[in-house]
């Protein structure tokens, strides 16, 4: 019987690379994002038949719920929900943080992640059970200088994973949480407004894990026999031994 898998935020780094491989798994996917010519491009790669695409922002909630809505009923048998949409959004001391950014990050790393989970959980629960991944990060275990509200974000989804789970096992739901140091995507990028030269270097001088590490790692999470469940794992590059310690070449 053919699984079905919804990941969010599908259409780049993690998201993007967890769909690929789940697909080679043998999922079908339903493939969220902002960006229409992403998923258009994913559903070629991975053929129209296994890939259907959602169109939203996961920050509203209107859409949200309206976009799982309006599945058919051939894509409605949701196994896996992995939770991939987040960003982190500058770089600042809490007295210069700009309120926006603040919004940003709050609007999708912790409300997004509730919208998707609300709309979604009774597709898992009329399947029976299922599993839920949510991407938090290193920075949901400690804090570091300049990345306060990141870093309480990221905590949110660490006390939510463990909350939901308590919630959720009486569903047969499984919940897991993958928590990745540095990871090479679009990610610096976005935190840097763009600025290019200033996420390649967060990367300089070390191997980063790349976005098809923590893919496999999913992959892995959510292929485990029914009684087995991962239900965390804090994943770094060899040269990372905390959220300010990276060994680089000088």
């Amino acid at each position: 019987m053919t699984k079905i898998a919804l990941v969010t935020g599908a259409t780049s780094g993690i998201g993007l690379a967890t769909a690929v491989e789940l697909a080679k798994h043998g999922f079908k996917i339903i493939a969220t994002g902002r960006r229409r010519e992403r998923l258009q491009e994913l559903q070629q790669q991975l053929g129209e038949e296994n890939v259907y695409p959602l169109l939203f922002d996961v920050r509203d909630k209107e859409a949200v719920a309206e976009a799982v809505a309006s599945l058919p009923e051939e894509w409605r048998g949701v196994n896996v929900l992995v939770n991939n949409a987040g960003n982190a959004h500058g770089l600042a001391p809490v007295q210069e943080g700009s309120l926006d950014d603040w919004d940003a990050m709050l609007d999708i790393n912790v409300k997004g992640l509730l919208y998707v989970t609300k709309a979604v959980l009774p597709l898992l629960q009329g399947q029976g059970g299922g599993h839920i991944v949510n991407i938090g990060s290193i920075a949901g275990k400690e804090v570091y200088p300049n990345g306060n509200v990141y870093c309480a974000s990221k905590h949110a989804v660490d006390a939510l994973s463990k909350a939901m789970r308590m919630d959720l096992v009486q569903f047969g739901i499984k919940v897991s949480e993958v928590n990745p140091g540095a990871v090479e995507t679009e990610f610096s990028e976005v935190r840097f407004k763009g600025d290019k030269e200033r996420a390649a270097a967060v990367y300089k001088g070390f191997q980063p894990l790349l976005a098809q590490d923590i893919a496999e790692l999913i992959a892995f999470m959510v292929t485990r026999p029914a009684h087995v469940n991962l239900a965390e794992v804090l994943v770094l590059p060899t040269a990372q031994a905390s959220s300010t310690i990276i060994v680089k070449e000088q």
